[in-house]
């Protein structure tokens, strides 16, 4: 099995990366990946999948199906850009695009990655006619957006029995830990218009209703629970002319915390000051939800597989070329993130210290798996999914120790041979877990029973409300 998901991957290699590269140069915000959208799913219907598209009455989400039976493997493949990230691939420098957008999360890695770990089962299930499904899902809007969530909610992933994912980060590693649930909520004050020198006293200012809710935020920070996290951005600030009282002004809260009932807790404290702010400048208040997602759930027993099938497909070695380009990028890192990077690597589930890395700038091992109960400082929508089907991630190594996601280090690498080798090494790792599923029965049924124990303890409900639609990323 290793041999054959090994062989068809490395006669397909220019293809799958020809999948990242085009994903890469068509970079999109979350649900208007319109373009890399109809590219994979386009993909997956030349490699023999049938396609339903618009899932959950999202534009840019479709699933890929191919087979019958049980058992039925899902992959996840996400494909969404970021907005001030766009750099040219492949630099040492800070080298800027033209397009504002690009790929510093290695969505175009993980979309590619993942799609291709499902061409591989779907062709070992065909040539070797076994039973069995296997699913692609294109998952649109994750950075920012929670579209799994809302796909989670329309029931999209109902009748999985496992799902499968990856992310690329300077690590090899299981993802072992949770993550924090969220909400993502708008707050809109309207005043009066006025002039600012000549009748102030007749102006409501809602600009200053939106600064009185953040002093009042901030001094609730010493308040919360230590994991807690509040960020916030002022979208609106009511113009540019300072004589005019501003009438109009938002703020764009993202609240944070390792359980559902903690974030509804602060959201709850926190909407009470921002009509605390509209009280004292006799401004109106509304609350907008936009978006949330839950706290990621690992099933230790699908873990412990993939692991096992990681190990199994090993590090491939890097050239000279390879190791000289990673003490490049490596230079160009602040004295912080070089102390820093193995802090961020166990963040990905990373075991070990700093001693096997030194004279290294690249990851050239598979980290041990230790189920972790510690909270991953970040959000992902693979939570929801989690909640629902039984789940693991990997993280593979496609960028230089201390590369920050959400940098333009990271976009630069996203197209680099160092990133299709940790592409390919989670395509083949996820593809050898799927088909593990299928021809060990014993082994799907503890991971089955793992995820039917704990949701015998554990209620889990949508934390979208039905009448929110996802939102697309608005620009200044």
């Amino acid at each position: 099995m290793k041999a054959f998901i090994e062989d068809y991957l490395k006669e397909n290699n220019a293809y799958f990366e020809s999948v990242s590269e085009y994903i890469f140069n068509h970079p999109e915000t979350r649900f208007e990946e319109y373009k890399s959208a109809a590219f994979l799913a386009e993909a997956c219907e030349n490699q023999g999948f049938t396609v339903e598209h618009n899932v959950a009455n999202i534009d840019t989400a479709f699933v890929a199906t191919y087979g019958s039976g049980k058992p039925v493997i899902g992959f996840l493949g996400e494909f969404d850009a970021l907005s001030g990230l766009g750099q040219k691939p492949n630099e040492v420098s800070y080298q800027p695009t033209e397009n504002d957008n690009g790929h510093g999360c290695g969505h175009n890695l993980l979309g590619a990655g993942s799609f291709a770990a499902a061409c591989a089962v779907k062709k070992y299930l065909e040539k070797n006619d076994l039973p069995g499904t296997v699913k692609f899902y294109g998952c649109p809007g994750e950075e920012g957006g929670s579209g799994k969530t809302f796909m989670v909610r329309e029931g999209v992933f109902e009748g999985l029995d496992i799902a499968l994912t990856w992310h690329p980060s300077p690590s090899n590693s299981i993802m072992s830990l949770s993550s924090l649930a969220n909400y993502q909520v708008y707050f809109r004050f309207k005043g009066t218009a006025s002039h600012a020198a000549n009748s102030p006293h007749l102006g409501r200012s809602a600009l200053d209703a939106v600064e009185l809710m953040n002093m009042g935020v901030n001094y609730l920070r010493e308040h919360v629970i230590e994991d807690a996290r509040i960020h916030y951005a002022v979208t609106n600030t009511g113009g540019t002319s300072p004589n005019v009282v501003q009438a109009n002004a938002e703020v764009l809260y993202l609240i944070r915390a390792p359980k559902l009932d903690e974030v509804d807790s602060i959201y709850k404290r926190i909407c009470k000051i921002a009509e605390g702010a509209a009280l004292m400048t006799e401004t109106d208040v509304s609350i907008d939800f936009d978006k949330a997602c839950s706290n990621y759930v690992p099933n230790r027993e699908l873990e412990e597989v993939l692991h096992e099938k990681f190990v199994e497909t090993g590090v491939e070695p890097y050239t000279e070329e390879e190791k000289s380009f990673a003490e490049n990028i490596w230079n160009t890192l602040t004295d912080g993130e070089k102390s820093s990077f193995v802090n961020v690597m166990k963040g990905f589930g990373y075991v070990g210290d700093e001693k096997e890395f030194e004279g290294k700038y690249l990851s050239d091992s598979i980290s041990p798996y230790q189920a972790s109960e510690q909270v991953l400082k970040g959000s992902t929508d693979v939570g929801d999914v989690s909640w629902v089907v039984p789940t693991a991630q990997l993280t593979s190594a496609t960028s230089v120790l201390g590369t920050t996601l959400h940098s333009w280090q990271m976009t630069s690498q996203g197209l680099t041979t160092i990133a299709h080798k940790g592409m390919f090494r989670a395509a083949q790792s996820m593809a050898l877990t799927g088909l593990e599923m299928v021809t060990n029965p014993q082994r799907l049924e503890r991971v089955q029973q793992e995820f039917q124990a704990f949701r015998k303890k554990n209620n889990y409900f949508n934390p979208i409300p039905q009448h929110i639609k996802p939102s697309k990323f608005k620009k200044d």
